[in-house]
């Protein structure tokens, strides 16, 4: 993992009775997403002990975070995070993480 990737993580609280309609909304979303230049890659997780829990590891090739919010304010993302809102029982939690390493097994 390069030193110069911005790393994020955030985690989402969906309504319940919105569970399946956030989920493709997140689909067609990463698929956007994976289109970008500076799109490295991300990961989708449900938590297994609350279904309504979602969290997303996304990698970018970004400097920093003012460099990704401007890259991010196109059409697309803003229609997303417009309709995601009422889908979440509360706003996201992101986070920005800082690398300090990466392993793999053998299977990788």
């Amino acid at each position: 993992m390069a030193n110069d990737e911005l790393v994020f993580y955030v985690k989402l609280h969906v309504r319940p009775e919105r569970v399946e309609d956030w989920k493709r909304e997140f689909h067609a979303i990463a698929q956007a997403m994976s289109r970008e230049p500076e799109f490295i890659a991300c990961y989708a997780h449900q938590d297994a002990g609350d279904p309504n829990q979602f969290t997303l590891y996304e990698r970018w090739a970004e400097p920093d975070v003012e460099s990704f919010l401007r890259n991010q304010m196109k059409p697309y993302r803003m229609e997303y995070d417009a309709r995601i809102e009422p889908m979440l029982q509360r706003p996201r939690e992101p986070q920005v993480l800082l690398p300090l390493g990466e392993w793999h097994g053998a299977r990788v």
